[in-house]
């Protein structure tokens, strides 16, 4: 791959444009259901997909809807009447477009982060993680208007959406972030929506215990917390291979977004991260893990160990898949970059569905 093609400023313009195209559409589709497109059109653009972006948008696009009708301005000094309304997403988001015309983007993510942090659930995690999405391409690139444009709609998205979690109790510690994903409690009834879900939590493992040290130490808790939610997901993404990607997609999008926020917040970004991850794997976990090897024949497992894939080779595959939360997985385990990482990527690619 080249330097041109890996080049996240994405200097052909696909990204923008395809923004501009997105920014015509809602949010959500079918009642509920999250528009990834800005989402997984940001990865593929990223990794050197830019030639397939609007193709992938083209058969995307009949899915989604219009941006519903204003109801009443969200103003500094009603936003907290509207927090959590759906139907006022449309406010939320033009309030959010006169914020980021009037004030430096950074300036209003480190005012409103905080606010919107305790409803981390929103949309089922997908608020949090479109705007590491937007504060992705504003880190790494021009700071374009359609790009900022994308994070005034992420953000009005998430606090359109603002869910916070039931009080929860802690559970007995857990040494590391995989033993505490181990131990998480499964809810009782794995029926139903999100919402229903999300009710039924009552507690998670006590995890990273004490205190870190630092916004270093808190970052460093957040890296671990996507390795070891992206590694589980080959082991435990059968269960529910769509929601259980957000195990590890949601705190991913914590930690892209920790460089454009002040230290102070990185201790509660950890906190929420765990909470979000947390409570995907106990609304949708498994009873019982899968070894990766599992649903190969006995040659097939064989020859799958030895084999060291590359991670842009395990993106490609993902992006010729074309389903959007596969997609958006790979990216994230590219992320995390090792082997275990790409296996799971992998596994997302064979157990979802592809796009066409």
């Amino acid at each position: 791959m080249t330097d041109t093609q890996r080049n996240p400023t994405d200097t052909s313009g696909t990204l923008d444009e395809a923004l501009e195209r997105i920014h015509l559409s809602g949010p959500e589709r079918d009642g509920w259901l999250s528009n990834h497109a800005p989402m997984a059109i940001e990865a593929l653009v990223r990794h050197g997909h830019a030639r397939v972006a609007h193709r992938w948008l083209d058969t995307y696009r009949p899915k989604l809807e219009d941006m519903p009708g204003s109801v009443a301005p969200v103003t500094a000094l009603n936003w907290q009447e509207a927090l959590g309304d759906i139907s006022r997403v449309a406010d939320w988001t033009a309030f959010f477009e006169r914020e980021t015309a009037d004030r430096p983007w950074r300036t209003v993510l480190a005012e409103w982060w905080p606010r919107l942090l305790p409803g981390i659930a929103a949309g089922a995690t997908h608020g949090v993680i479109r705007v590491g999405h937007a504060v992705r391409t504003l880190l790494e690139g021009e700071e374009t208007a359609p790009r900022v444009r994308e994070l005034a709609h992420a953000l009005g998205y998430w606090a359109a959406r603002h869910q916070p979690l039931p009080a929860l109790e802690r559970l007995a510690p857990a040494p590391d972030a995989a033993a505490a994903l181990d131990r998480v409690p499964l809810i009782a009834d794995q029926d139903g929506g999100i919402r229903s879900r999300f009710e039924q939590l009552t507690g998670f493992p006590d995890w990273p215990g004490r205190a870190p040290s630092g916004p270093e130490a808190a970052r460093a808790a957040i890296e671990e917390l996507v390795r070891a939610a992206t590694h589980r997901y080959a082991t435990h993404g059968h269960a529910d291979p769509i929601m259980l990607v957000h195990a590890a997609t949601a705190p991913n999008a914590v930690l892209r977004t920790l460089p454009a926020l002040p230290g102070t917040l990185w201790t509660p970004s950890l906190h929420a991260a765990w909470a979000a991850s947390a409570a995907v794997t106990s609304a949708y976990g498994p009873r019982e893990a899968q070894p990766v090897t599992e649903h190969l024949t006995t040659a097939q497992a064989a020859q799958a160990a030895p084999v060291a894939q590359h991670p842009q080779e395990v993106f490609e595959r993902a992006a010729a898949h074309g389903d959007d939360h596969t997609i958006k997985f790979a990216d994230t385990a590219l992320d995390v970059g090792d082997a275990a990482a790409l296996v799971a990527a992998g596994r997302a690619i064979e157990l979802n569905t592809p796009a066409w």
